[in-house]
C-alpha cells in the first residue's frame, strides 16, 4: 500500500442485511475479500455488514463499488473466478469511465459451450475483433492476457458456425528441440506437454466428449511446428502459440502454410524467449517485416489485460519496469 499520508477509509453498509449473502460474499476463510484487497491495493476490515475499507481514496471507491457489486450477486456462492474476472472487467469500466479507453465499439459474443463469453479489456476486445476481420492476427503481450484462450474460443465459434471445417494447433516444442522422436508414445503423445494450454482450454469450451471425438474424425489437429513443411492449410483455422519460440525461418514457414479460406492467429510474449542464446526470434523479426503489410493486424496487450490472478498484473508491471531499467 501506499504512503500512510495517502491513506483513507471508507466505511460502507451492505444492505439490506443477509447473512447468507455476506457469508457467500466473503467466500471460505474470507478468500473473496482477500482478492478485493489485492485487487485494489487496499485492506477491509468487516463487522457484520459493515465494512470499512482503507486505502488511496480512489482505489477505496472502487473497492466499495466492488463490494456492493459482489453483495448483489451473492445469493448464490461466488465461484473464485466470477471474483477474479468481475475485478477485472470493474477496473475496466472505472478506466473507461475517466475517459482512458474508447469502448463505443461493440463487443464480439463467441458461439462457445462458455455462455457470455466475450472480452473484458479493450485490448481484449479489439483483439477479437481483429480476429475476425483479418485472416492472420498476431497478439503479443505477457501471460495471463487471454492471447491463447481467446484464439481457441475465436476458433471454436468459427468452427461451430461452419466457418471452418477443422481446427490446427501448432506449437514449437523449444525445450525438445526438433528431437521429438525422443520423447515416448505416438506423435498427439510426443507433443501433449506443449499443447496442454491449448487442450485445456478446448476442453473448457466444447466439452471432453466432443473434443475427443472432433480429434478423432481430425477435425481438430495437432501440428507440430517441426512437422509443418510442405503443407498447405486450407479451411482450417489454425493457432501458433508460443510464437515467441520460433526461428525467423519457422515463422516465415509456418505464414506460406496458410491456404483459401483458412485464419491463422499467431500469439507469443516477446519477453518470454527460450531459444539458445543468439538466436532471433521469428515473432519480433515478423514484426518488423509485416507492420506495413495490408491484411494483418497486430493486438498488443499489457499487465491491464491480464485476467488472472490480481498479484500476475502487478508481477508483469515489476517485470516491465525492471526490463525497462536495464535497457
Amino acid at each position: 500500500m501506499s504512503h500512510s499520508a495517502a491513506i483513507r477509509h471508507l466505511d460502507v453498509s451492505l444492505l439490506p442485511p443477509d447473512n447468507l449473502r455476506l457469508q457467500n460474499l466473503c467466500g471460505p476463510l474470507d478468500e473473496n475479500l482477500r482478492q478485493i484487497e489485492t485487487a485494489f491495493d487496499i485492506s477491509i476490515s468487516r463487522r457484520g455488514e459493515h465494512c470499512r475499507i482503507s486505502g488511496e481514496p480512489a482505489q477505496t471507491r472502487l473497492a466499495s463499488q466492488a463490494l456492493t457489486h459482489f453483495y448483489a450477486l451473492a445469493a448464490d456462492a461466488l465461484p473464485l473466478e466470477t471474483i477474479q474476472l468481475d475485478l477485472v472487467e470493474l477496473a475496466r469500466k472505472s478506466t473507461c469511465a475517466k475517459g482512458d479507453e474508447a469502448l463505443s465499439v461493440g463487443n464480439v459474443d463467441l458461439h462457445t459451450r462458455k455462455h457470455g463469453l466475450h472480452g473484458r479489456t479493450p485490448n481484449q476486445v479489439n483483439y477479437l475483433q481483429q480476429i475476425q476481420a483479418h485472416d492472420i492476427t498476431f497478439g503479443v503481450g505477457p501471460a495471463g492476457t487471454g492471447k491463447t484462450y481467446l484464439a481457441v474460443a475465436a476458433a471454436v465459434d468459427a468452427f461451430e458456425r461452419e466457418l471452418v471445417s477443422r481446427i490446427v494447433l501448432v506449437r514449437p516444442a523449444v525445450e525438445a528441440g526438433e528431437r521429438l522422436g525422443f520423447l515416448p508414445g505416438d506423435l498427439a503423445q510426443k507433443v501433449d506437454p506443449y499443447l496442454r494450454p491449448l487442450y485445456d482450454a478446448l476442453y473448457e469450451l466444447m466439452g471432453f466428449e466432443k473434443v475427443t471425438k472432433l480429434f478423432e474424425k481430425q477435425c481438430i489437429e495437432i501440428a507440430p511446428l517441426a512437422y509443418m513443411r510442405g503443407r498447405t492449410l486450407s479451411n482450417a483455422f489454425i493457432i501458433l502459440d508460443e510464437a515467441q519460440n520460433t526461428t525467423p525461418e519457422q515463422m516465415k514457414m509456418f505464414l506460406t502454410r496458410i491456404g483459401i479460406g483458412a485464419k491463422a492467429v499467431i500469439t507469443g510474449d516477446v519477453t518470454q524467449v527460450d531459444l539458445p542464446r543468439g538466436h532471433r526470434s521469428g515473432l519480433i523479426e515478423a514484426r518488423q517485416i509485416l507492420l506495413g503489410v495490408r491484411g494483418l493486424a497486430f493486438v498488443d496487450f499489457n499487465a491491464s489485460d491480464v485476467v488472472r490472478h490480481p498479484l500476475v498484473a502487478r508481477i508483469v508491471e515489476a517485470y516491465e519496469q525492471h526490463g525497462h531499467i536495464k535497457r
